[in-house]
């Protein structure tokens, strides 16, 4: 038999809920192409306006806004483009800032020919001065903003709103990566004030292969689609909607938001108690973030006793789940974009993340495998050998 295993890497998937599954069971039964007129293709297409109406009242925003895509990664290369129309000039947008340690969807994922980066405080939020002192510089372009709601890698929580504040003064447009912050913190239009949103059904407890990107208002308009094809999504987005994973994806943000008072709660207790464990370990670490406002579910710490990577990899073969950095980058060890946005050199913190079906057994499990794989790393090193062998030599051989 098996042993368990602790998995503790939800900020890179979390596992299916059960709302979900039962929601994706209900739509394979569904056969229709939701863009045929037949009976079938009308139950199918109802399903998908019906999931559309539902997020976006979540949201705060209009159904009509909303469009379905495969992923946060697509919707982000959907939205970051110039060709935003806003109603108010037809010039396109011609400067994208971008946070420091934003996702890689957002990095490399953008259609802009000039970008900044803006670094982050050392406590992991968006420096508010540099923002208001690029938006000075720049006075005379066109600006997008690029803030997640929470980083993905410290579960720091940005300041969205206030840098939305400075934005709009100088005229331009905030898209906010509400990926991790969805379902756990106040993440709508109203919290946030960002003009284009967009976040991922499997963060939430919901499968792969569902994403949305979200519109403020009715003016704002994507110039130019990407994927052209069917005309599907009110001609933004071709290609035939993932029926099931549309479904499931609705019910498992509504499960989410349902229980987000609660677990915010719940799962700051188990965070709080892993750190603690954490520190007993290895005193010398660094939790990241500590004293900014953190998701409730996100640890994210250094060692100058042992690289993330290492340890990561170790924990892995003790039974317990975790990440070095980003899920997109910690498999081909990049370095962190956000911890060089912080202003740190560690290429990478071990992050330990936490959601619905987490336990305390998983943190004692955690706990217990991060004793074990420290103790080893420290009976091999050659100082932990020197003083054994000083004894054999004054005992003689």
């Amino acid at each position: 038999m098996a042993a368990p295993r602790a998995y503790l890497d939800y900020c890179a998937t979390a596992p299916l809920r059960p709302q979900a599954r039962a929601a994706m069971l209900a739509a394979f039964d569904l056969i229709g192409n939701p863009s045929s007129i037949h009976r079938e293709g009308r139950a199918a297409l109802g399903l998908i306006e019906a999931a559309r109406a539902a997020i976006a009242a979540r949201i705060g925003g209009a159904a009509r806004n909303l469009v379905f895509t495969s992923s946060a990664t697509e919707a982000a290369n959907l939205a970051l483009t110039p060709h935003v129309e806003d109603g108010r000039c037809a010039a396109p947008f011609d400067l994208l800032l971008i946070a420091g340690g934003e996702h890689a969807c957002v990095r490399v994922g953008h259609r802009f020919a000039a970008t900044q980066s803006l670094p982050l405080t050392p406590q992991g939020a968006l420096a508010l001065d540099a923002l208001d002192a690029a938006l000075e510089r720049h006075a005379d372009r066109r600006i997008v903003l690029a803030l997640q709601a929470a980083n993905n890698e410290t579960g720091v929580i940005q300041p969205v709103a206030e840098a939305a504040a400075l934005v709009h003064a100088a005229g331009g447009l905030v898209v906010c990566d509400a990926t991790q912050a969805m379902g756990r913190i106040e993440a709508s239009f109203a919290t946030l004030d960002a003009d284009l949103m967009f976040f991922s059904s499997h963060k939430l407890g919901g499968p792969t292969g569902a994403g949305v990107l979200a519109f403020a208002r009715d003016e704002l308009h994507i110039g130019a689609a990407m994927l052209r094809g069917g005309g599907q999504e009110r001609g933004r987005r071709a290609g035939t909607e993932n029926v099931a994973a549309i479904a499931g994806f609705t019910a498992a943000l509504g499960a989410a938001l349902d229980e987000k008072a609660a677990e915010a709660q719940r799962l700051a207790e188990l965070r709080d108690a892993l750190e603690r464990r954490a520190l007993e370990i290895l005193p010398d670490a660094e939790i990241l973030g500590r004293d900014s406002p953190r998701l409730a579910q996100v640890s994210a710490f250094v060692s100058p006793e042992v690289s993330a990577h290492t340890l990561a990899m170790a924990l892995d073969l003790e039974g317990v789940a975790a990440s070095a950095g980003a899920a997109c980058s910690s498999g081909k060890l990049s370095p962190s974009q956000a911890l060089a946005a912080m202003g740190r050199m560690e290429p990478a913190a071990l992050r330990v993340s936490l959601g619905w079906s987490s336990t305390a057994e998983d943190v004692e499990c955690f706990g217990a495998a991060l004793k074990k794989v420290v103790a080893r790393m420290r009976s091999r090193r050659p100082a932990a050998r020197e003083p054994r062998a000083a004894a054999r030599s004054a005992d003689g051989p």
